[in-house]
């Protein structure tokens, strides 16, 4: 992925690059590829400002490369692409919007991301997608709500890629989905789901009819990436009669989870 790089004026942006980043997904239109998980392999260069990181030590000014590849996993495990060119668009969409209001990372310029399918052709072969955007063109829709706004990252029929961000004190009502499948993942410290505290990073995935409630207690805005499958449909976001929801077991981390003592950005 050799690429020239991108100018912020006279002084060239700085990369941060994940390699060899391998994830087992669905992605393709055959229909094996529909039903048999295969190997994907990320490579992207996230072009950025890294000054004021190296000058103040502070991980909320640049890039978490840690919680970016847990993202990226997650985002290629519970779309299930069609194709390759999906794949690319969504994920650097999703890279290149501003930051969330309860994430804390630089803006993310530019990037160059490349995605492989090392077992497409059965060894006759490794054909690959390399794509180059630039944040300047980007374009996201918006929602307000009640307790708070959603981020519209990506949409198609097949599924949608939304941010939802949950202010101080509020909370998303307990609902059950029951023609939609949904995953979410947190990006921030400090959320409950359905009573109990999930540190950021965690996933879970939701099946039909499983209620689940969203509370932020904290003095901060707070975030979760979701992924819709259909793309979000707004008659079933069923809430239901409140009552103490029961205990759910997230996912299983795609990454080990960070050394005890290790707390949020600064």
């Amino acid at each position: 992925m050799g690429v020239e790089p991108v100018s912020r004026g006279r002084q060239a942006l700085d990369v941060i690059a994940i390699e060899g980043l391998t994830v087992d997904c669905i992605v393709g239109l055959y229909p094996h590829e529909r039903e048999i998980p295969q190997p994907l392999e990320l490579a992207v260069r996230m072009f950025l400002d890294t000054e004021k990181a190296g000058t103040s030590q502070r991980l909320r000014r640049t890039v978490d490369y840690a919680a970016i590849t847990t993202q990226l996993a997650f985002l290629l495990q519970h779309c299930r692409f069609q194709m390759l060119e999906t794949a690319a668009h969504a994920l650097s969409r999703y890279l290149l919007a501003p930051p969330a209001r309860g994430e804390g990372r630089a803006r993310i310029r530019s990037l160059t991301l490349r995605l492989t399918k090392p077992e497409a052709l059965g060894g006759r072969g490794v054909p690959s997608l390399e794509i180059h955007r630039d944040a300047a063109g980007l374009r996201l829709g918006s929602e307000a709500k009640s307790w708070g706004a959603v981020d519209v990252i990506h949409e198609i029929r097949d599924h949608g890629i939304y941010r939802l961000n949950i202010a101080p004190g509020q909370r998303i009502p307990l609902h059950v989905h029951r023609r939609m499948h949904e995953a979410e993942l947190t990006l921030g410290e400090g959320l409950l789901v359905n009573g109990q505290p999930v540190p950021s990073g965690t996933a879970f995935r939701w099946p039909h009819d499983v209620p689940h409630v969203w509370h932020n207690p904290t003095e901060h805005w707070q975030s979760i990436l979701c992924v819709d499958a259909p793309a979000f449909v707004p008659g079933d976001e069923i809430e239901v009669p409140e009552r103490v929801a029961g205990p759910v077991t997230p996912e299983p981390p795609f990454l080990p989870p960070p050394p005890a003592g290790r707390g949020a950005p600064t």
